[in-house]
């Protein structure tokens, strides 16, 4: 059984900064992916950023993020960070942890992010 747990969301001023984590545990191999994923009211999940655990961590993001955000990864931890910064009203969403693992995928049971003034 694997499980996520997120947390770093919260209320955050135009511009400002955040900081979400999820963490993993379980029976993750060594070789598997983990990401972000975010959901607006009345919107369709989007993929927010992607990375492995392998390639010195290769990243992918989402154009609308690309500058803004940073993803990154703990192997040891098992935990996963996305850095964002400069965030916009338009960032407002529920952010989704996702991981990749033995051909199995498993979601994090959210946290919300507001960005308003």
């Amino acid at each position: 059984q694997v499980q996520l747990v997120e947390s770093g969301g919260g209320l955050v001023q135009p511009g400002g900064s955040l900081r979400l984590s999820c963490a993993a545990s379980g029976s993750i191999w060594r070789i598997n992916v983990m990401g972000w994923y975010r959901q607006a009211p009345g919107k369709q999940r989007e993929l927010v950023a992607v990375i492995t655990s392998t390639d010195g961590g290769s990243a992918n993001y989402a154009g609308s993020v690309k500058g803004r955000f940073t993803i990154s990864r703990d192997n040891a931890k098992n935990t996963v960070y996305l850095q964002m910064n400069s965030l916009e009203p338009e960032d407002t969403a529920v952010y989704y942890c996702k991981l990749w693992t033995a051909g199995s995928e498993y979601w994090g049971q959210g946290t919300q992010v507001t960005v308003s003034s």
